[in-house]
This record gives structure tokens, sequence and C-alpha cells, in this order.
């Protein structure tokens, strides 16, 4: 044999080489284990029977799209009979749920424990899913976002008022009855100028003692507050919520409450939505959701609700786990 077909013979072992080196390494020709060519081999085998019996190629004409399988089993299909299964075993209560809501309200829900326990549970899960994206996992808010947890409603925060808000929104244009307003943007659309808008922004800071009234304010400013604000936010400011229109004496600020922030707020007039949740969610999650918002901590009062009651509902939802 020519050297250079001669097998390179590791000096050490005495097991023939690959020919493969690196850094001075050399690998061995050894032969794998038997053990894992029988499960090499198996794997293969194993596939082949995956293959037959449960879904696997992808792409396939004629078979929609994936070849489905012996078995014809499907994962989509096992949660969705695993949602309806839960459905089922949840109807009762949702249906006793409705039932409470629709004929006592809130007060209802809160004399039957288990009722408002699982409320309070469907209610929490509901919200997760669907709202905590925006007023946050506790329902404290960002700027823009209500608070949830405070006693501060735009358009009323009693057990009825909050659950006609879910049902058709906030400015949500795909359903008529949405609640509706819009504050028009001073600055953008050019109706004031910018020293108006300081003048405004003045007097709407001395309505609620935050700033001492300044001369431009009680001039200019409480002018421009009389003639373009005072039809929704009512002449001393206190808001109307049939207009959703905020109150401005209480030092509460959806969007800000820094000079700069309100001064904006009157430039660009801002125009926040919530969707509306009747036809994405049904009418019992609804209505679970409605109250554990009510009793997240600021709901109003409409029948036996009392800060005690809601924190006891809360320790409750806490101790549960959920």
């Amino acid at each position: 044999m020519s050297d250079e077909h001669k097998k390179d013979v590791d000096a050490y072992s005495g097991v023939d080489t690959t020919g493969h080196e690196w850094d001075g390494i050399k690998e061995l020709d050894n032969p794998l284990p038997r053990w894992w060519v029988w499960v090499f081999y198996a794997s293969i085998v194993w596939s082949v029977i995956y293959w037959v019996f449960m879904p696997s190629w992808p792409g396939l004409p004629g078979m929609d799209g994936h070849l489905r399988g012996v078995r014809d089993h499907s994962e989509r299909a096992n949660v969705a009979v695993a949602i309806a299964e839960l459905e089922e075993s949840r109807a009762p209560m949702f249906t006793r749920l409705t039932e409470a809501a629709d004929t006592g309200g809130i007060s209802a829900i809160e004399a039957d424990p288990d009722l408002l326990n699982f409320a309070l549970a469907a209610g929490s899960s509901a919200f997760g899913d669907n709202c905590a994206t925006c007023h946050g996992a506790g329902g404290q808010g960002f700027i823009g976002y209500p608070n949830l947890n405070d006693d501060v409603w735009l358009w009323g925060g009693s057990f009825d008022d909050i659950r006609h808000t879910l049902h058709v929104g906030i400015r949500w244009e795909n359903n008529p009855d949405t609640r509706f307003s819009q504050m028009p943007a001073y600055g953008r659309d050019e109706l004031l100028s910018r020293e108006e808008i300081s003048a405004v922004t003045d007097y709407v800071m001395t309505l609620s003692d935050m700033i001492e009234p300044t001369e431009a304010g009680q001039t200019t400013g409480a002018e421009i507050f009389e003639f373009q604000c005072s039809a929704c936010h009512g002449p001393n400011g206190m808001g109307d919520r049939m207009q959703g229109a905020p109150n401005l004496t209480d030092q509460e600020w959806l969007y800000g409450g820094t000079r700069e922030q309100i001064s904006n707020t009157i430039w660009r007039g801002p125009y926040g939505m919530m969707p509306a949740w009747e036809g994405r969610l049904d009418e019992e999650v609804i209505t679970a959701l409605a109250a554990y918002v009510y009793l997240l901590g600021g709901g109003e009062s409409d029948g036996a609700y009392t800060e005690a009651s809601a924190a006891d509902a809360m320790d409750t939802l806490d101790a549960a786990g959920r």
C-alpha cells in the first residue's frame, strides 16, 4: 500500500484515525456503540409509524394542507372540546350570575358568597385576557388609560354604568350606541393661539387649586373657558357624566396633571377609545367583568356596596390564588 493511502494510526491508542486533525488533536475512527446505532434505527422506524398515524408532512395538495394521518388527530379539535366542556361546567353559575345581576344588581351578587367568588374569578380571568394590556394587571391604569381602582368615573361608576360601558365601548365606531364625546384640538386645529391656550391652562389649574390665580388666567383664560369649555365641563369645571366630560376640580388627570401635560391636552384634543365588548365576549362574561371592575376598588354605591365588602371579596379571591 502506498504511503498516500496508508491509514494513519494513533500512536497512543493504536486506533485508526479519520484523517481529521485540529490543533494537533486527531479524531479516532472508533465505531459507534451498538446501543446508539439501534436507538438511531428505532427512531427512524418510529418516525415512519408517526407519519402514518399522526399529522405530519405539510403542504400536500388535497389533504387540507398536510398529511392528516390515520388517527385524524387534531390538537385544535381537542382544545375546542376542552373549552366546550369548561363552558358547560360553568354554565349554571353564569346563569345564576346573570339572573342575579338583572334582578338585584351588584347587591344580589354580593349577597351570595359562592356567586360573588365565581364572579370575581371569572371577571379576573376576563380582565387579564382583555383589559390588562391597557389598564394594567391591577387596574391601576396609565397616562391615557383610566385607573379603575379610584372613584373617578367619566361615564358613571355604578355596576349598571360599568356594565353598559363594557357593552357599548367608548368612541367605538363599530357600535352605534357607543358612549361618545370629543374634545376639540384647540391648538392643532388653530382654534386658539398658544397664548390663549396658556391662559386657559392657567385658569383650569386654578379650578383645582394647583396654582395661584394668574392675571391671564382670570381674564383671557376665564373668558375662553366660558365660551369654549363650560358647555361640556360646566361653568365651575365640575364635569358632566352624560357627556363623558371630566371634572376639572379634583386634581385627577387622565392625560397627566403637569402644566405641560394639561396644555398638550388642550392643544391636541385627545381621542381615546375602548372596544365595545358585546359580540366579542358572552353576556355572562361581561357581567362577571363588570362585577370584578366594580369591586376592584372604585365602584360607586348602587346598593349594598361598601369599601369593606369590596376588600373582603378581593381577599377571598387572593386567598383562592386567582
